[in-house]
């Protein structure tokens, strides 16, 4: 079986800085990616609009150059988005519009994943103009959903955790406050998300990873697979048919691939783990084997326009911009992860770090 396909876009990705760059794009453009959105929590943060990079911090034109001579050139698409810090305007986001260089702004809980604290609550944004000068100029908010500053029993038990009380506590009010701001949940994780995305108006979309619609927490701490370890955390069996049954419903137009890709050649330190499953080179196949586990038959051409509707579609359709005219095909046949070897040392692909066999294979 073979599947031909629309190049896909993931928008929502991890691309980092230094000499590895190159290798990461390099990753995503082998995977029949034909764009991406690329996360700007950097060292130091994406936080200005333009300009040359500084010590305090990259702007999205110095960061967007950067990328493009690591290869991301090849892209049709490149969103680059404002890193949301006490330091953000509302001028800086009519600037950025004006400019063309602002398309996205991304919401981080302080201290809530990788290189996030220098994000504020989401308690000082609501209600205020650089929400509304968003909300003015369409850019787009990327909120990483997750409550800041939970102790570890409100972090995660059996009845809530950070994700499902942001859903429930912040989500509404934001949206009471800011009914016009352009929203993309991004790499949800809980049927609370889900149903909140599913219940929003038109214009609140939601990202999905692959970990997420493939495994548990239950697959996380079995045997301690760290290379699964991503924040917001992979959760329930409940919570990831609720992911399911987003995305494999017929003609949903909201829930579109993000993979959170983000590559660490040190993965387990003396101290922790560092956050994030690194799909470079693989994501295509591992949501094909998610949507195959949910009960979708990808031979069908129902199966087909399901998964090509959430990979290839509607992530197109929800930024304003066309989807691509390229093609890329997988086909139903065993593969293997390895490796992949950067200037910055290897990197483990998730299914490599998992003990798995791919399923799907790439072939252009």
């Amino acid at each position: 079986m073979t599947l031909t396909l629309p190049k896909w876009f993931d928008l929502h990705t991890h691309f980092r800085q230094g000499p590895a760059m190159a290798s990461y794009v390099q990753a995503h453009l082998d995977m029949g990616c034909a764009g991406a959105l690329a996360m700007p929590n950097t060292q130091p943060p994406v936080s200005r609009i333009s300009g040359a990079a500084e010590s305090d911090g990259w702007s999205i034109e110095s960061y967007s150059a950067e990328l493009r001579a690591a290869g991301a050139h090849a892209f049709e698409q490149l969103i680059v988005p404002l890193y949301l810090t006490r330091q953000t305007t509302a001028f800086m986001i009519r600037e950025g519009a004006a400019s063309g260089l602002l398309r996205a702004c991304k919401y981080y809980p302080p201290h809530g994943t990788t290189n996030s604290e220098h994000g504020m609550p989401m308690d000082n944004l609501i209600g205020g103009e650089v929400f509304r000068a968003m909300e003015e100029y369409g850019i787009v908010l990327c909120i990483h959903g997750e409550q800041h500053a939970l102790s570890g029993p409100d972090y995660i038990d059996a009845q809530q955790n950070a994700e499902t009380r942001f859903y429930t506590e912040r989500m509404p009010r934001l949206l009471a406050a800011h009914p016009k701001l352009r929203i993309v949940c991004e790499h949800i994780t809980t049927r609370t998300a889900a149903e909140f995305v599913v219940g929003a108006p038109e214009h609140v979309g939601a990202t999905i990873t692959p970990q997420h619609l493939l495994y548990t927490l239950g697959h996380l701490i079995q045997g301690l697979k760290y290379h699964l370890y991503c924040l917001p955390i992979v959760k329930f069996q409940d919570d990831r048919a609720a992911l399911r049954a987003a995305v494999t419903k017929a003609g949903q137009s909201k829930f579109f691939a993000g993979t959170d890709s983000a590559p660490h050649t040190t993965k387990a330190t003396a101290c922790g783990c560092a956050a994030g499953c690194f799909t470079g080179g693989c994501a295509p196949q591992l949501y094909a084997m998610a949507f195959e586990e949910a009960g979708v038959d990808l031979a069908s051409a129902d199966g087909e326009d399901l998964f090509e509707r959430f990979l290839s579609l509607n992530g197109p359709a929800f930024y304003g911009f066309p989807a691509s005219t390229q093609q890329f095909q997988m086909e139903k046949a065993a593969s293997k992860s390895v490796l992949l070897e950067t200037p910055a040392g290897p990197v483990t692909p998730l299914p490599l770090g998992m003990g798995i066999e791919l399923t799907w294979r790439m072939v252009r």
